[in-house]
């Protein structure tokens, strides 16, 4: 993305940021700090902060456990709920644009234990007090914050979760995206100590599993998301443990995994899969750890699967997926019914009815709704005018562009330009 679009976005960000956090505040009283994708955290607004009233007095250095805990939930993709040394309970949640870190939410204002004249919690706080005010003022501030039990502070971590989704933009879904990374993950070490355990240091190494390799490529026609991601996490973990000291040999077998993965899966003449699986390949051949390789070799699956899904329980299945190609791939001219018919072997006015039957949209909502996709990813990455992005997916002018743009997002295209791609702010 060019530096003009990112300088307009940011400001914008922090904007729609303190905006969502002070309704937050308010709905649930608790108290909140938005850090920047540099996890510094953003000095704006007027009621005092926790590090202003409290953190600039305590000797306790909690810098770093605030950062740590941003980057641990930005890996995972969800909420991280921790404490300080005074027992203050925190949590944060990531904010993403395009794929990667922009900043974060984290709320706070409840203690971990119940004070009632606790003599332990009054000695520790004044311990932690650095003088600069009386510890007396420093435990009165502190004591007066209520006390918040697990529960409680879960739930606000998971309406804080959703805040963050509601800021996050250009990728979607990512949250779920890398928490699902994260959970395959956990299960690809747990079969690594399984076979650990089952082959301990000295005795012969178990050979490449072809066999689970065959049955993966045979799945991905299938399409079952969970078969799909439990045979490949099988085939990692043996090709993992049997080259624990060889991240080169991995990176390659990675390399030959992703081909036969997208070759498995691809729709002849479907330039969007041969893309992806371009950057697929460069991802695996930039990567530095095995867990970069596993969660690429995820992508990989979970984008195909979804294509296979796409097209599972229709009868007319073949002739929808050669249509679907046939229109993404000429989204730049004008297409007609009589063309797309004619790809996927059917005439005319029968293609055009099981098309709405059998996609739940009429033929030129659905060629509408693909050429707003283009149209939205090009007001965010690029600094095209209008006209020319309307010229580019083929829109009658620009008022029409704007007229099917609002019908699909609600709002019109230099708006959602000038708001990062977020929808609904202007309902905040």
């Amino acid at each position: 993305m060019n530096r003009v679009s990112n300088r307009k976005r940011g400001i914008s960000t922090h904007a729609k940021e303190w905006k969502v956090a002070s309704i937050y505040m308010q709905a649930t009283g608790s108290k909140v700090q938005v850090y920047d994708c540099n996890y510094q955290p953003l000095v704006i607004g007027g009621e005092m902060s926790i590090e202003q009233n409290i953190c600039r007095h305590c000797t306790g250095n909690c810098r770093e456990k605030h950062i740590n805990a941003i980057r641990e939930s930005s890996y995972h993709g969800n909420t991280n709920v921790y404490q300080c040394e005074l027992g203050i309970m925190f949590w944060v949640c990531p904010i993403f644009c395009d794929g990667k870190f922009s900043g974060a939410l984290r709320g706070s204002g409840y203690l971990s234990t119940i004070i009632n004249n606790n003599s332990t919690f009054t000695e520790k706080c004044g311990k932690l007090c650095d003088g600069t005010i009386s510890p007396e003022m420093f435990v009165n501030r502190v004591s007066g914050f209520l006390h918040g039990d697990q529960e409680k502070i879960h739930s606000l971590a998971e309406i804080l979760l959703l805040c963050a989704k509601s800021l996050s933009s250009g990728s979607h879904n990512y949250h779920e995206t890398l928490k699902n990374r994260f959970e395959q993950q956990l299960l690809l070490t747990a079969l690594i100590d399984d076979l650990k355990v089952k082959y301990p240091t000295g005795t012969s190494l178990p050979g490449y599993p072809l066999d689970k390799e065959r049955q993966l490529i045979a799945s991905m026609q299938r399409g079952n998301k969970k078969e799909i991601a439990n045979l490949l996490n099988e085939v990692l973990a043996v090709l993992v443990f049997t080259n624990s000291n060889h991240f080169r040999h991995i990176q390659l077998r990675a390399l030959e995994l992703a081909v036969l993965l997208t070759r498995a899966g691809m729709i002849p003449g479907n330039s969007t899969a041969m893309e992806n699986n371009t950057r697929y390949l460069k991802q695996i051949q930039e990567a530095k750890t095995v867990e970069e390789l596993t969660g690429t070799l995820h992508s990989v699956i979970e984008n195909i699967a979804d294509q296979i899904n796409s097209f599972q329980g229709i009868p007319h299945a073949t002739a929808m997926r050669k249509a679907e190609v046939f229109i993404r791939e000429n989204l730049t001219r004008k297409i007609s019914l009589r063309e797309i018919a004619k790809i996927a072997g059917l005439s005319g006015p029968y293609f055009s009815t099981i098309f709405k039957e059998e996609m739940g949209e009429n033929l030129s909502r659905y060629i509408n709704r693909l050429r707003v996709e283009k149209a939205s990813k090009m007001l965010l990455e690029t600094n095209f005018s209008l006209s020319d992005i309307s010229a580019a997916c083929c829109f009658e002018d620009q008022s029409w562009f704007s007229k099917i743009f609002k019908s699909f997002t609600g709002i019109s295209p230099g708006k959602y330009r000038s708001q990062g791609g977020q929808l609904h702010s202007a309902a905040v």
